[in-house]
């Protein structure tokens, strides 16, 4: 039984005769395999089990650049309105912000409305604010409030 042991080797994961790989493909010692990038059949630099070429044969073609929603370089230096989700709204002076829309306001002011809907502010100074916790931005200048054209008239009460 001893002089067996090489062919109990990686028997039960997939076979001794790749080496006791478990299956995932058997190791190729040449050294002047893979060396060319320019393999055809899925056999490139991603290791044939889905590395960074995805496993596929397939000629990978470079993604067109993704453009921001919003460019926010026309605000720079404006006061805009900021509106958070869980209801902060803030207004304050564009300083600074990145590619994740994380913002740097100067000047802020949020504004509280309690349940009565009595509106105060309290001044915040420079703040910089998540992107992640955005759902509005406004430019103070230039926008005016309007009645909901939604809003359901008013009925009288007989």
């Amino acid at each position: 039984m001893e002089g067996r042991r090489g062919n109990y080797r990686g028997s039960s994961r997939g076979g001794g005769e790749r080496g006791g790989r478990g299956g995932r493909g058997g190791y190729n010692n040449d050294r002047s395999y893979n060396r060319d990038s320019n393999h055809q059949g899925g056999e490139g630099s991603g290791g044939g089990r889905g590395g960074r070429e995805g496993g596929s044969g397939a000629q990978q073609h470079e993604r067109p650049k993704k453009e921001a929603i919003l460019d926010l370089a026309k605000y720079m230096d404006k006061r805009i309105i900021v509106k958070f989700s869980g209801g902060r709204e803030v207004t304050g002076a564009l300083k600074g912000y990145d590619q994740l829309m994380n913002l740097v306001l100067d000047e802020v002011k949020e504004v509280v409305t309690d349940d009565q809907g009595a509106v105060q502010s309290r001044d915040l100074g420079l703040v910089v604010a998540r992107g992640p916790l955005l759902v509005l931005i406004s430019p103070v200048d230039g926008t005016e409030q309007i009645e909901n054209p939604f809003a359901a008239p008013e009925q009288p009460t007989i």
